[in-house]
């Protein structure tokens, strides 16, 4: 099986940083009228502490952040409202972050201290029991946690979310788990619940302990169970796709109103219990959020500090580029500007199934204009060049590698482009070239577009609807040749990189380049076989290198570095390491 038999949990306690699946490209903007903003801005990121806590660190309430008031009404302004709102389907870190507020899962995330957290139990009474040497997980969950409607959750609808994810129309959210309990190609082993047929490899002994039977061992499972795409979701309310737009709140809120791509507003669930939850403070009495606002509107409105606004706050919405050096150079904001290098790794996916060239594909990346992009995006305060797969800040053994002169010609080699493009099977292609429709990637496509015209590439481009973009370039079947994706390490670790983004082939899943080379799966799962951890970090640093010295299945992106304005009667205002997004569990208003 593509997944991991790691042993990381030595690297994991001593402080490197877990993250969580797809990212929402949250980047907006105009192009900048001054190609840069100071790089001094652009602090280096630093990995928080996680360690595993025990049942006491399990209990709750949340610990609060300094100065902490409750009630009121928090606003947040964003740009799209969410794609999904079942758990299953939910692996792009909007959507998980935003799950925080209504869902509950077996494990989550404690928040002890800014940049240090523990994972501990969340529906669970602590991080969970391992035995068989790794095979078994079993969990208890606690007293008193309930379903917004007063009814108790059980195990069996721990049991049930987890087979529910094998069902076909779940297609977006993470599959380790599911892996784990079955096989590599876990649909084609269960289909899910709902025509009567239960996993065995899950047992409810009772209503409040849940084991589960992996065929190999999985040390590190209880930080699988923290992501979003496993939070619970009660069997007697489960819809199907329709749970999708009616999610049933096991967390602080229940969803009051929601005006698609305009407003949702959520109030208290009554039936929450903040002794029973160690990670979410639900601090303010209701949420209101406004969809369908830009980052320069965002930013702006932030900037004015006006009225409502003072006791508003973005999720995702970073400073835009014709605002980044006016903000950065504005002392009076600096106390509510929030600033955060990017844990992910960003790409520009081939379609191999189209594009089959190798040498086209090599031509692209020497001609890509890095540096054209980066002043679109804001200068080096804004975004990064990075030249690897594997993310610098949280890949453990980083060695860097520059094969395609990012470093040396970021603005592209277009002489080389030609070489290659003359020695392929095409020396004039056509690119069809599918984006996310923002302001900023609308500049970034004529950037793009231009570049590689000079080397002789046409590029058609396609602009995706931004709240379905993953929807759409994730069908095995689509139409575009080349399009943007972000990834970010589910564990620090290569093993949950490179495994992933060139794993199975389907709908939905993050293989957006259809990389299907068995040589590389064999590598793959030697790595991740391997006992020592230094060695498996090695080879995967080398792998990386091979992947694209060979094989060239995408062009690696500039890699962003938020920042973040809120109003200044926002509080517990920080940005998640783990999500690269504004965290709703320490957001207070101020009086």
């Amino acid at each position: 099986m593509r997944v991991r038999k790691r042993s990381t949990m030595a690297a994991l306690a001593a402080g490197l940083l877990v993250l969580t699946g797809a990212c929402a490209e949250g980047n907006q903007g105009a192009p900048a009228t001054s190609s840069s903003a100071p790089a001094a801005s652009a602090e280096p990121f630093k990995p928080p502490t996680i360690t595993v806590g025990t049942a006491e660190d399990s209990k709750g309430p949340a610990i609060e952040p300094e100065g902490v008031v409750r009630g009121g009404t928090v606003t947040m302004i964003d740009r799209d409202d969410f794609a999904h709102f079942d758990p299953g389907q939910s692996y792009v870190n909007t959507a998980t972050n935003f799950g925080l507020l209504i869902h509950r899962g077996l494990t989550g995330y404690k928040r002890v201290a800014k940049g240090d957290y523990k994972l501990v139990g969340d529906l669970a009474t602590d991080a969970g029991t391992v035995s068989d040497g790794g095979k078994t997980w079993t969990f208890t969950l606690k007293d008193g946690v309930k379903w917004q409607d007063g009814s108790p959750i059980t195990s069996e609808d721990v049991k049930w979310t987890i087979e529910r994810t094998f069902a076909p129309f779940i297609t977006q959210g993470p599959t380790y788990v599911q892996q784990w309990l079955t096989e590599a190609d876990h649909k084609k082993a269960y289909q899910g619940p709902y025509d009567g047929k239960r996993l065995d490899a899950i047992e409810t002994p009772d209503d409040k302990t849940v084991v589960f039977k992996f065929k190999t061992p999985h040390a590190d499972a209880n930080y699988a169970f923290a992501m979003g795409g496993y939070a619970i979701v009660p069997k007697a309310k489960d819809t199907k796709e329709k749970y999708d737009k009616e999610p049933f709140s096991s967390g602080p809120y229940v969803i009051k109103s929601h005006v698609v791509d305009k407003t949702l507003d959520l109030e208290r669930n009554p039936n929450w219990d903040a002794a029973t939850d160690p990670i979410r403070g639900a601090y303010p009495d209701k949420w209101h959020m406004e969809f369908g606002q830009e980052a320069l509107q965002i930013t702006d409105r932030l900037m004015a500090d006006a009225g409502a606004d003072q006791t508003a706050f973005t999720f995702y919405a970073s400073v835009p580029p014709e605002r980044l050096q006016q903000v950065l150079g504005d002392a009076s904001l600096a106390p509510r500007l929030l600033k955060s290098p990017s844990p992910y790794g960003n790409y520009y996916y081939f379609n191999l199934d189209r594009v089959k060239d190798v040498k086209i594909r090599q031509a692209i990346n020497y001609a890509w204009p890095s540096k054209q992009i980066q002043q679109v995006s804001g200068g080096p305060a804004a975004a990064a060049l990075p030249t690897t797969i594997l993310n610098e800040n949280t890949t453990v053994g980083y060695e860097p590698y520059d094969l395609f002169g990012k470093t040396t010609k970021p603005e592209g080699d277009i002489d080389k482009a030609k070489e290659l493009l003359a020695q392929s099977s095409n020396p004039t292609p056509t690119i069809v070239y599918a984006y996310n429709q923002t302001p900023v990637q609308e500049q970034v496509t004529v950037v793009i577009k231009s570049a590689l015209e000079k080397a002789g590439i046409k590029v058609v481009a396609k602009p995706l609807d931004r709240k379905t973009y993953y929807d759409s370039i994730g069908l095995v079947k689509n139409e575009f040749d080349l399009y943007w994706g972000g990834w970010g390490a589910d564990w620090p670790s290569g093993s949950t990189v490179l495994p992933v983004i060139f794993g199975p082939v389907a709908d939905g899943a993050p293989n957006y380049a259809h990389l299907k080379d068995p040589a590389l799966t064999a590598e793959m799962d030697k790595i991740t076989a391997m006992a020592d951890i230094d060695e498996a970090n090695a080879a995967w640093m080398a792998l990386d290198k091979k992947v694209q010295e060979t094989i060239t299945p995408l062009v690696v992106a500039e890699n962003r570095i938020a920042n973040i304005l809120h109003g200044s009667k926002v509080g517990g205002a920080e940005i998640d390491p783990q999500f690269w997004i504004v965290s709703p569990n320490t957001i207070f208003v101020k009086q």
